[in-house]
């Protein structure tokens, strides 16, 4: 019996030590029966094939560590994100129209807002989560729905990251079988406790990676599209500079009179909202204009009383 455990001693030893000697760091560091720590360590051993990783899209040929150009650009992992600021004066039919377009193009709203402001008119604000192979499809058109005042786009290289990420996964998944092989032909307790707690932190490890890469495809797979829809009374003036001076005295002369007609309007509006103000200020002036004119017509008639009755008598 003494003998049997010494061998499952010596073979768990060995097989840390192999996984010392290869790996840059460890994992969990725990004391053994046989004295002193021992790491299991991140690394497959030296005599073990390269991680293929091929259930996240890549085999040690395929990652993009040098090789052609088209394979790195085939194999880049790409996080595409995209803001598009509209207006337009149908705000009902764009609202519709947007939504239509998202579902044609296979994605979906991941939030949504609309709000109404002080004048009526109504915003909507929408996080719109589309195929990456729709992406440039999805601007375009949705560019073309409204008047579109400002579009931005952004992406995020994150092919080292993740492959990176799925290594370690590969890495830790090996690192599970040789310890549940060791798990199997242990037979003292303590040997099984100390392989129980190397085995949990290792499935710790394996989930922790599991999820970055889920949330790595999540974004990858799918473009991120912030976009914000404003209702206008009127569209913002997309005609291009004029070039020649005539044309631009035109310009201007009818800029001027759309201003000066937007401002009257704009005034007539705000007396609209305070007239009931002005109709209580017109009011007060006129009582106080009344007043007056009664003080003075009551100071004029008496001061010509005095002076008649300080005329001399005939």
């Amino acid at each position: 019996m003494k003998k049997r455990i010494g061998a499952v001693l010596l073979s768990l030893a060995v097989i840390l030590a192999l996984l010392a000697a290869c790996g840059g760091g460890s994992d969990v560091s725990n004391s053994y029966a046989g004295g002193g720590s021992a790491a299991l360590a991140d690394a497959p051993p030296a005599d073990m094939e390269e991680p293929q990783a091929s259930e996240y899209g890549f085999t040690a040929e395929s990652a993009p560590v040098g090789g052609a150009e088209e394979d790195v650009l085939r194999d880049a992992k790409m996080i595409r994100t995209a803001n598009l600021e509209m207006e337009t004066t149908a705000f009902d039919e764009a609202v519709e129209g947007l939504g239509r377009l998202t579902k044609e193009m296979g994605g979906y709203y991941e939030n949504s807002s609309l709000r109404t402001g002080g004048s009526g008119y109504r915003w909507a604000d929408y996080t719109v989560r589309v195929p990456a192979k729709n992406y440039d499809e999805f601007l375009s058109r949705a560019g073309a729905l409204c008047n579109l005042t400002w579009r931005s786009e952004s992406a995020e290289n994150v092919t080292e990251a993740y492959y990176d990420t799925a290594g370690r996964l590969k890495t830790q998944q090996i690192k599970l079988e040789r310890l549940q092989e060791l798990l199997s032909r242990a037979e003292a307790m303590e040997d099984i406790i100390t392989i129980e707690s190397a085995i949990s932190e290792t499935e710790y490890q394996i989930e922790s990676l599991s999820g970055t890469l889920r949330h790595y495809d999540a974004l990858v797979d799918y473009a991120t599209v912030s976009v914000n829809l404003q209702e206008v009374y009127k569209l913002s003036d997309v005609e291009e500079a004029p070039n020649s001076f005539g044309a631009r005295m035109g310009s201007a002369f009818t800029a001027g009179w759309a201003a000066f007609a937007a401002g009257m309007e704009n005034l007539a509006v705000g007396l609209a909202y305070i007239w009931m103000w002005l109709l209580a200020l017109a009011v007060i002036v006129a009582a106080v204009t009344a007043v007056l004119r009664r003080r003075k017509r009551g100071f004029t008639v008496s001061g010509q009383k005095k002076a008649d009755d300080n005329s001399p008598k005939t």
